[in-house]
């Protein structure tokens, strides 16, 4: 008994591995996270065009955005239970997440409630291209040099934190949520980053509606707000 965890990639769907693709291909059940009921998923929006609907099922699952543990863990239990009990069936099983399933991924709590409670069941991890290579790709950028450091850094998490996470490299990637962007530019020069560091912001990166901005710091000091969305990248990079 196995379950197969897919990255589908930051959102084009030529991104997919051929290992993801053979395994999506041949499984009969294929499950998705959405954050709300009604909402459609993204990692199945990514793969529909390799699923054939007639010959799979294909089933959505819930995990929402908030901060109430004891809710969130309800929700996990859940979802794990489904799809354990989908493998047990005989079926072949595919779990989707959008980038790559080790980097801020519903499978995290997947994975954390099979390891607990279906230590039976084989896990499969393929991994996938991440939002943020595929950006660096779009935007002919180079992430790191010789000794640069890199940090990876949630724009939505403490400020205080931000600022003393990002003081220690030399290139920093934010992501999960663009709405934070303005709050963040704002500490950076606190952080070591001087007026012509470069900030690249990207969102919808790898499909047809991408954006990809680039500025000097100088240029970002007076703005409140970038008007980016939840899946947005800003790249600083010292100077």
């Amino acid at each position: 008994m196995r379950l197969s965890c897919i990255g589908c990639g930051p959102g084009d769907p030529e991104l997919l591995t051929i290992k993801a693709l053979d395994r999506l291909k041949s499984a009969d059940i294929i499950f998705g996270p959405t954050s709300r009921e009604g909402k459609p998923s993204i990692a199945i929006g990514v793969v529909d065009r390799y699923i054939n609907r007639q010959n799979q099922s294909v089933r959505t699952l819930i995990f929402p955005m908030k901060k109430d543990k004891e809710s969130l863990v309800s929700h996990w239990k859940k979802n794990a239970s489904e799809i354990a009990e989908a493998v047990y069936s005989g079926k072949k099983v595919v779990y989707l997440t959008v980038g790559d399933p080790s980097l801020y991924s519903t499978w995290a709590y997947v994975f954390r409630e099979f390891k607990e409670s279906f230590r039976d069941i084989e896990l499969e991890i393929i991994p996938g291209i991440t939002s943020i290579f595929s950006f660096a790709a779009e935007a002919k950028l180079s992430l790191a040099e010789g000794e640069q450091t890199v940090g990876i850094i949630p724009a939505c998490y403490d400020i205080e934190r931000v600022r003393n996470t990002a003081s220690t490299c030399d290139t920093v990637i934010f992501l999960k949520d663009g709405r934070y962007f303005g709050k963040v530019i704002r500490v950076l020069p606190q952080a070591g980053f001087g007026n012509d560091s470069m900030v690249t912001i990207a969102q919808d990166v790898s499909i047809d509606k991408q954006s990809i901005k680039t500025f000097q710091l100088r240029e970002l000091q007076d703005v409140t707000e970038t008007g980016e969305k939840y899946f947005s990248i800003m790249v600083v990079k010292k100077k």
